[in-house]
């Protein structure tokens, strides 16, 4: 039995920093693009979404008549911790060696008070693995965030994590992952509808 998950980058917050778990809205004014997204996805498929505003409203306005789930907070974004909300030159100015390696070799690496991409890795995959365990062979759409969806392409595709790192995650856009016998496999990645 096949799960297929379409997970979806939250609408813009315009944020020029790094914003993990602190909950800035998301700009939801493009209807068009919401729109043309709400019509890729499949109508039956259910929808669940981070506990972050941004992820939260992105998916209502996306949901149709698609059967809503709570929300899960381990699809949070990244938690970076002292990082938070401060821009990679600030940081950069003060802990230059530790950004750096957080962003190029990313695995253990941890900013002050938050976690390490293996971290989000193991939460988020968690996570996942429950929603799919919970709704066997139905469509899931995921609305969530950069960090969370490069976990799912990283396991899919049995990435590095530098290699995951290298993909590009737009706002509003669609990474499609099948989850069935023969293991995970990707479909479109940061597909724009």
């Amino acid at each position: 039995m096949t799960t297929r998950l379409f997970l979806v980058r939250h609408g813009p917050t315009h944020a020029k920093c790094m914003v993990g778990w602190s909950d800035l809205p998301a700009d939801l004014s493009d209807t068009s693009a919401l729109k043309r997204l709400s019509d890729y996805l499949p109508a039956d498929a259910l929808i669940v979404s981070s506990d972050l505003s941004r992820a939260v409203d992105t998916a209502s306005a996306i949901q149709g008549s698609r059967q809503r789930l709570p929300h899960v907070a381990a699809l949070r974004e990244i938690h970076f911790g002292a990082w938070e909300l401060r821009t990679w030159a600030e940081v950069d100015a003060e802990d230059p060696d530790r950004i750096r390696a957080y962003w190029e070799t990313p695995g253990d690496v941890t900013p002050p008070g938050g976690e390490s991409w293996h971290q989000v890795c193991d939460r988020v995959n968690a996570a996942v693995d429950g929603l799919i365990n919970a709704n066997q062979g139905r469509d899931l759409i995921v609305v969530g965030h950069f960090g969370q969806i490069l976990t799912q392409i990283q396991r899919a595709e049995l990435l590095t994590s530098a290699e995951a790192f290298s993909h590009r995650i737009d706002n509003l856009s669609v990474t499609d992952v099948a989850v069935g016998r023969d293991g995970w496999k990707t479909g479109a990645i940061n597909h724009l509808p």
